[in-house]
């Protein structure tokens, strides 16, 4: 009788060691350092997942400045991934591109526009080919787009993503049926597929916002 109660003491033990650990699924929380402070945080905050957790901020750094500040934004607290987003502008194509290769020494994913994250904007209306495009045009070119819509982008003040710019960029195109945010990430595909990237800071129009947003999209929106 006591063997029995032995035995069946070792079955449940047994079982006990063998039965399968829950996996506890956590979504990762992803860092954005952003050069500008309106603009890429009032875009990305406004993106809304259930199995991720996004953190857009607006530095107010450029370039080489910017990566390094995301290095000691990610000391301060751990992430599952961190993404360094900047502009060409009018910096040297030096720190544009030693940028670029500073974050990847990190371990840092790299989304930057040339010349400025607008292009991006810009791409969700416009079937820009990659030419020369000046910044100094862009606020033009998207209200152009979006005021028979009844949007406005204040590009020259506080450059913000206003919830009805945002409704707009994630809506359909008209004609061609898509979400306009798929239509700028094909367009800045076939933009950026064109070009050899010896020297980004060279390879004005082009962006590399579509990366991190196709990379964002694989998490279940709401």
């Amino acid at each position: 009788m006591a063997s029995r109660e032995v035995e069946k003491r070792r079955r449940q033990e047994k079982h006990k060691l063998n039965r399968r650990t829950p996996h506890l699924t956590v979504p990762p929380t992803i860092l954005i350092v952003c050069e500008g402070e309106n603009t890429e945080p009032s875009y990305f905050n406004a993106l809304k997942f259930k199995s991720a957790t996004i953190r857009a901020v607006g530095e107010g750094y450029n370039t080489i400045s910017l990566v390094n500040r995301a290095v000691q934004l990610a000391e301060e607290k751990s992430y599952g991934e961190v993404w360094c987003v900047f502009d060409k502008d009018n910096f040297a194509d030096s720190d544009f591109n030693q940028a670029i290769t500073s974050a990847k020494s990190h371990d840092f994913h790299i989304a930057y526009s040339n010349q400025s994250f607008e292009y991006w904007i810009i791409l969700h209306f416009n079937d820009h080919q990659g030419c020369a495009l000046h910044r100094d045009r862009y606020n033009e070119v998207i209200n152009q787009a979006i005021h028979p819509f009844g949007a406005f982008y204040d590009g020259k003040g506080c450059k913000k993503v206003t919830p009805e710019l945002f409704h707009l960029m994630f809506s359909k195109d008209r004609i061609t049926n898509k979400e306009r945010v798929q239509l700028a990430i094909e367009r800045a595909e076939r933009i950026y597929s064109q070009l050899d990237h010896s020297s980004p800071a060279k390879e004005e129009s082009s962006t590399t916002v579509h990366v991190l947003l196709k990379h964002l999209l694989e998490f279940q929106r709401y």
